[in-house]
């Protein structure tokens, strides 16, 4: 393996983790028992890299590398383990930004790598970082974030948009990542900040 296979295999290790973590947070909020702790966890961590998988007719990757779901596993056991803590929505809300730009990433990754054209690749990096946390969202009966005026697909879009465009120019992949990642982060830290959103329809 090389530098920069590990360095992206390192990525999406963490962006399954910290996930996984927001859906255990999630099933925290609803007072949910272990296992579902580690349902929501799983379904979450995995959720978005399962549909990119399917669309670009990949092999589901958690299928052949069960790491993934142990990642997945043990974020729930540690949520579970921290308890009760106020802090809980802000740390689902930041850890999900992370997480999002970090998937927008590697989404859009391992598309460009099967051979993917720089626009399907970049719609599979904003699908890989946002089905997850729908799902996690409609579980958890709280309104989704497709459904809520926020800037998060926005962000996730910008994340996957530089990475691809960066590496189609020749940059170098763990530099583009590094950058994607960082542009999705700020963009959706900054609408956490500031509560920045986008207009809505026929609104001026």
């Amino acid at each position: 393996m090389t530098a920069l296979e590990t360095a992206f295999a390192v990525f999406d290790y963490a962006a399954v983790a910290v996930f996984a973590a927001t859906g255990a947070l999630a099933a925290a909020r609803q007072k949910h028992d272990i296992v579902t702790f580690g349902f929501f966890a799983a379904i979450t961590g995995v959720g978005g890299g399962t549909l990119r998988d399917l669309l670009i007719d990949a092999p589901v990757f958690w299928i052949s590398s069960p790491g993934y779901l142990i990642v997945c596993l043990a974020a729930a056991v540690a949520v579970w383990l921290v308890g009760e803590r106020t802090w809980r929505m802000g740390a689902l809300l930041w850890l999900d930004a992370v997480g999002m730009a970090a998937y927008a990433v590697v989404g859009a990754a391992k598309a460009l790598s099967l051979g993917v054209g720089p626009i399907p690749a970049t719609i599979m990096g904003v699908l890989t970082a946002c089905f997850g946390g729908i799902i996690r969202d409609v579980l958890a009966g709280e309104p989704s974030v497709l459904l809520r005026r926020e800037i998060y697909v926005t962000a996730a879009l910008l994340a996957a948009a530089v990475f691809v465009g960066l590496a189609s120019l020749g940059v170098d992949r763990l530099v583009a990542g590094g950058a994607g990642f960082t542009a999705g982060l700020a963009l959706r830290g900054a609408a956490l900040r500031w509560g920045w959103s986008l207009p809505a329809f026929g609104k001026g």
